[in-house]
């Protein structure tokens, strides 16, 4: 091979490497630090709050095991708050559900609880009971869980209510899986910690573009005047990331990143769980608007370049015997996972996820773009019409 041919690869490895680390490094640094600064003005007290605590009503659509509901309903019923009320629409009239719920009325009078009929079998059955949940509500703020979640203390909340200021409609929150053994729900984690970093540091930057039903609240005004879900009825997921997205703006949507403000879901126990909520999402990511699937896209794009180039890089210096490139490529990849290790774990400790990602983060941070790609392709080639109303 030529030697001008030699010294063009390699100079543009050099370049390409150098370019990629910086923008990745420069896109860590503006979108997730966002989390830490915003923590760091709370220990400051930088951040203005509103004092007082309006009466709020709790909503959750629950289909599962009443085991669920035993386990987790308590923590909902027992918050250190004044006034608020617990709203379950189950998914049936009868059932263990419904007997323990029928159990449990008497001794906590703020809980509600009724059930979606039969004919609604061919529509959305979550995006239903939400709408019959907040019609039912007595209140104008909103706070909406799933019933195999636990809020992490019984202050969960105030800390959403001090986020009710004049000017906001909308607060998103942070929801955490349960610490558990494993390859595969440690990579389940780490996905659901990343993109959920995602939307709340957009979000801190005044560029909300989606949310998740586990952990937000919103105002019933929004709600109504909105026209609900009817934008997206025809979908059968969306009651919550196509909500917001259509809903949110860079003035009426805040954050609450306090520890004690986080729900814990239960492990996935199937894979047919994750594999569901992960098409599901595909299904309505493709309805976003605005730039934020380009600057998400992005990333991952210059992410995986930035692999390529290095593992090239590596390649080129062994064959070429050149020293410098493989010493300069595995530094910029020592470099950026140290970055990034720093800045994910920070965050994590700051919003109360207790996952921690160091040795592990390489493979998780190769992985996670592919996993995602896996999902795409999945939607791709999936029946359309099962993510449609019937």
């Amino acid at each position: 091979m030529e030697a001008s041919v030699i010294e063009i690869v390699t100079k543009t490895l050099f370049i390409g490497i150098g370019v990629l680390l910086f923008i990745q490094i420069l896109y860590h640094l503006i979108i997730y630090i966002s989390i830490i600064r915003h923590q760091g003005r709370n220990h400051k007290g930088k951040n203005s709050y509103s004092d007082e605590q309006p009466p709020l009503s709790i909503i959750i659509y629950h289909n599962g095991e009443a085991e669920e509901l035993e386990q987790h309903l308590p923590s909902l019923l027992t918050q250190d708050y004044p006034q608020y009320e617990v709203i379950v629409i189950t998914d049936h009239k009868i059932g263990e559900s419904v007997d323990y719920l029928k159990r449990i009325k008497a001794t906590y009078p703020h809980l509600y609880y009724s059930y979606l009929p039969e004919s609604s079998k061919w529509i959305s059955r979550k995006k239903l009971a939400i709408t019959l949940g907040i019609r039912a509500s007595k209140y104008e703020w909103l706070i909406f869980t799933e019933s195999f979640c636990k809020p992490q203390s019984n202050h969960w909340l105030a800390l959403f209510a001090r986020n009710f200021t004049p000017t906001t409609q909308i607060v998103l929150g942070y929801s955490a899986f349960q610490k558990a053994k494993g390859w595969k729900q440690r990579c389940i984690c780490f996905d659901n910690y990343f993109r959920s970093l995602r939307y709340l540091s957009f979000a801190l930057l005044r560029l909300p573009y989606m949310g998740i039903g586990r952990n937000m609240a919103y105002r019933k005004e929004l709600f109504t005047v909105d026209k609900g879900f009817g934008k997206h009825l025809d979908l059968l997921r969306g009651d919550d990331d196509l909500f917001i997205n259509q809903v949110a703006n860079r003035k009426n949507t805040r954050v609450v990143t306090d520890n004690e403000a986080l729900v814990v879901m239960e492990p996935v126990k199937l894979k047919k769980f994750w594999r569901e909520e992960r098409l599901g999402y595909e299904s309505t990511s493709r309805h976003f608007k605005g730039i934020h699937r380009h600057l998400l896209g992005f990333e991952t794009l210059t992410r995986f370049l930035f692999f390529l180039f290095v593992i090239g890089g590596i390649a080129w210096g062994i064959i070429q015997l050149h020293i410098p490139l493989i010493i300069i490529a595995s530094l910029c990849l020592i470099i950026r996972f140290t970055s990034l290790a720093f800045i994910l774990n920070k965050s994590a400790k700051n919003i109360g996820e207790k996952n921690r990602y160091y040795f592990t983060l390489p493979l998780l941070d190769v992985l996670q773009p592919l996993h995602s790609l896996k999902w795409k392709l999945a939607y791709l080639f999936s029946d359309k019409s099962d993510y449609k109303r019937r």
